[in-house]
Formats: C-alpha cells, sequence, structure tokens
C-alpha cells in the first residue's frame, strides 16, 4: 500500500491544476460510461444470440441462422467463440469486439462478410467438436484443424457445407423480410415519457 502512495504523491495534480485534472477526468469517465451503455457494450459479455443484431449489418446472418437447424440448438458463441476455456474465450471476443467497432465505424466492412482467420480456426474446431462422433464414427475424416486443412490443401467444413447455418447472405437486402429482435432504445423511460407528454 505504501507503493501505491508513494506513486500517488508523485503523479497527482498539483497547486493550481487539481480542479481541471478533477474536471477533465471526470469527463473523461463520464464519456467512457455513456459509451459503454449507448453502444450496449455490456450486452456481449452475455451469450444472447439477439445481440448480434445490435449492429444492423448482422441481421441477414441472425435470421438465416435462427431459422436453420442451428438455430435450435446453437448459439452464435457456441459456434463463433472458442468453447476451450473461459479466457480464450473473452481474448477472442475482446480482439473481435475491437476489430467490429474499427470496422463498422470506418464503414469499411464487405457487403458479404467472411470470417477472418483467426475466427475461422475457432469455427473449424467447433465443427470438429460437435460433430465428433460423425467425424470420428461414421464419416471418418478424423479431427483435422483449419491449419492442418490449409497445409494439404483440404477444405474447411463450409465449403460444403455452405448454407448450414447461415445461407449465402450477400446484404441486408438477401433477407428483406426477415423479422430480426431490434435493440431497445437507450433513452431511458424517464426521458422517452416526458418528452412523449
Amino acid at each position: 500500500m505504501g507503493k501505491l502512495k508513494k506513486i500517488w504523491n508523485e503523479v497527482r495534480p498539483r497547486g493550481g491544476w487539481k480542479y481541471p485534472a478533477i474536471i477533465v477526468t471526470g469527463a473523461f469517465v463520464g464519456l467512457f460510461i455513456y459509451t459503454f451503455f449507448a453502444s450496449r457494450a455490456y450486452s456481449y459479455l452475455s451469450d444472447d444470440p439477439a445481440t448480434c443484431v445490435n449492429c444492423h449489418v448482422m441481421a441477414p446472418y441472425y435470421a438465416t441462422w435462427m431459422h436453420s437447424s442451428h438455430g435450435q440448438r446453437a448459439t452464435c458463441n457456441e459456434c463463433h467463440m472458442p468453447q476451450d476455456n473461459i479466457v480464450s474465450k473473452y481474448i477472442v471476443k475482446g480482439i473481435n469486439g475491437v476489430r467490429h467497432a474499427a470496422v463498422f465505424t470506418m464503414r469499411t466492412e464487405d457487403e458479404a462478410m467472411q470470417a477472418i482467420e483467426l475466427n475461422s480456426q475457432v469455427i473449424m474446431n467447433n465443427c470438429t467438436r460437435c460433430h465428433e462422433q460423425l467425424n470420428t464414427e461414421f464419416v471418418q475424416t478424423g479431427r483435422h484443424t483449419y491449419w492442418e486443412k490449409q497445409e494439404i490443401g483440404g477444405q474447411a467444413c463450409w465449403d460444403c457445407h455452405r448454407n448450414v447455418p447461415h445461407t449465402r447472405s450477400r446484404s441486408l437486402s438477401s433477407t428483406p423480410n426477415a423479422h430480426v429482435p431490434m435493440p431497445k432504445s437507450n433513452v431511458p423511460d424517464w426521458l422517452h415519457n416526458m418528452v412523449n407528454k
């Protein structure tokens, strides 16, 4: 505890800088809290598939998943996040979250999105994990990783099973009549009621 106190005494603002430092720090903390809630960042800590449609560009992927066989048996995170331990799950979630935030903010997303190499490995591991009996007893393809398939020029699971669980969604217009859960408004109820009186 003495070390922290010594560090604080070294870096704390002195003299006329004390109050402006408190105001600037408070503004940054307030902006962070507002951004955290306005962007629904807390929802990404859950496994709820409706979280994916916080971004409207994900609507066709959500709609096609929801009507597939996987929609009844697996959530988005069960396929797209590592399942070996919680640390690797949240590391990949964090990497994807920062990447998605940058891509969607800068409007540089492709019309037809594709998984990056890191996510391809995760998805392939989850395919073989869930369908282990099929891969070892029935068709006997074994348990190959995405990288092993790349090295020998083989195919990933989705090269043949392209429409499972997402059909060939190319844009928002590919599922024009799809009903997806809309994110709740960020406006607090008391403010919404006050404005609409």
